[in-house]
């Protein structure tokens, strides 16, 4: 991967932390800031799927909630039936995130911090 670290303005008020060429997935991410700190993180994909309830389906994909440790979210969710997938390790950041689907069934991100 080919990170650009920046704290270039960018529109609509958002500072833009890093551009990433994933070179393995032939697409891109955006990391974006809030000023409150908050971010958001934007994905190009160059054939991703058409299915609204995968994360890398077009449009707006998921949300994701920030998480001090994800066993601990897993645990609580699964103490209420829901059922996240296997953790995976983004490949970036080398944090722990999984997905678990809300009552629609559309996907939903835990990310640990």
């Amino acid at each position: 991967m080919n990170a650009r670290k920046t704290s270039t303005p960018a529109c609509f008020g958002l500072d833009v932390v890093a551009e990433t060429h994933r070179a393995d997935r032939d697409s891109y991410k955006l990391d974006l800031r809030l000023p409150d700190g908050v971010q958001i993180e934007l994905f190009s994909f160059p054939d991703p799927p058409k299915r609204p309830s995968w994360p890398e389906a077009c449009g707006i994909r998921h949300l994701a909630f920030e998480v001090e440790n994800i066993d601990a979210a897993i645990a609580d969710l699964a103490s209420h039936g829901v059922v996240a997938e296997p953790v995976r390790l983004d490949e970036h950041t080398r944090r722990r995130f999984t997905f678990f689907s809300d009552p629609d069934g559309l996907p939903l991100e835990l990310y640990e911090r």
